[in-house]
């Protein structure tokens, strides 16, 4: 692996976290040893292996699209708080 040098000041800076010394040279160690697993991930020989987006394939199950009789107009505004006209009313909220 080359050698990296890691300033951990500054990307203590970019995330906005203030470190004292120790916890400075604790982070510098972990980043270290962060980039050495991915040095090692680097070395497996991935070349028969299809790129995927994902770990493990993803399906979408849907029900079909189907035409069906909806809800009844009274039903749907039986609980509603306010109602005119067969809407429902609502609080304007665009001044």
């Amino acid at each position: 692996m080359a050698a990296v040098v890691i300033d951990v000041e500054y990307v203590a800076h970019l995330a906005r976290v203030t470190l004292t010394p120790e916890e400075s040279l604790k982070l510098g160690g972990q980043l270290e040893n962060i980039l050495g697993f991915i040095e090692k991930l680097n070395e497996v020989d991935v070349s028969a292996v299809e790129p995927t987006a994902h770990a493990v394939p993803l399906v979408n199950i849907t029900r079909p699209d189907e035409i069906r009789p909806s809800l009844p107009r009274e039903d749907a505004l039986r609980n509603a708080p306010a109602k005119a006209n067969g809407l429902f009313m609502v609080p304007k909220i665009v001044e």
